[in-house]
């Protein structure tokens, strides 16, 4: 697991990379979002520490959008049980962040936990393929749960599509994302793993999405907008040690077998 902040480890480990975002690259259609900055809520070394949860069908691309983001690389076969949560730093208009990114794909046993999870993320990437219509009525599905679990609409969100590069194969139209992004009231990407297709430009506008909204609950709430935060941190970190456990008993348990 890349980074738990008191000791959680995995068998592999992303060190928190520097990408500088360049604004113009963003695609206008998809929309602006605020630039103002915040203060700080969730730090590490100095860095306002963004808690995102990847969200979606088996099968739609997790995974592989979130390697490519932090690894700029592209696997044809991703086995979930090995990286199951990363950091990225990154610089998005001018303020530099670090992106704790916690992907969902094929953790069977954390169904239970993902209330758990739901309730300490601070922003959500819900994904669904273009060459799957199932995974496409899902993503609904998954806002309506985080919803229920938040009790609340105003949730920072992005909707991606990925697959982008299977044409051919492709059964949900771009105009039908972008209607199921305006319902949720959130940006919409079509993305490419495979050929880095707007990733970054998805993970950077959730973190816009974060801070527009962290700043609207500072002028709203004041003061106990933060002390919300601080709850959700420690749920947040006591996740991660959760997760490192399960992982490494079943490494242990993998390398017991194949003696």
């Amino acid at each position: 697991m890349a980074g738990d902040f008191s000791g959680c480890t995995a068998r592999k480990k992303n060190r928190a990379q520097s990408v500088e975002y360049n604004p113009a690259k963003i695609d206008t259609a998809n929309g602006e979002a605020s630039k103002q900055p915040v203060n700080p809520l969730t730090t590490r070394s100095g860095l306002r520490v963004y808690k995102i949860v990847i969200l979606g069908d088996g099968g739609v691309g997790k995974s592989a959008v979130t390697l490519q983001f932090v690894s700029h690389s592209f696997l044809d076969y991703h086995d979930p049980t090995i990286e199951d949560s990363y950091q990225q730093q990154a610089v998005i208009d001018g303020e530099a962040a670090l992106l704790d990114i916690l992907d969902t794909a094929g953790q069977v046993e954390f169904t239970a936990m993902r209330d758990q999870y739901m309730r300490c993320g601070e922003g959500f990437i819900i994904c669904y393929s273009v060459t799957d219509r199932h995974s496409f009525q899902e993503a609904s599905e998954y806002r309506k749960l985080i919803a229920r679990v938040r009790l609340t609409e105003d949730i920072p969100l992005v909707l991606v599509a990925n697959k982008l590069d299977l044409q051919s194969q492709r059964k949900v139209s771009t105009e039908e994302g972008k209607t199921l992004a305006k319902q949720f009231g959130c940006p919409f990407y079509e993305t490419s793993a495979a050929l880095r297709h707007y990733i970054d430009e998805a993970f950077f506008s959730l973190v816009r999405e974060i801070r527009r909204k962290e700043e609207q609950r500072t002028l709203n709430n004041g003061s106990s907008s933060e002390k919300i935060h601080s709850r959700r941190r420690s749920r947040w970190w006591r996740l991660r040690s959760i997760f490192a456990l399960v992982f490494r008993r079943r490494r242990n348990l993998n390398g017991n077998n194949s003696i």
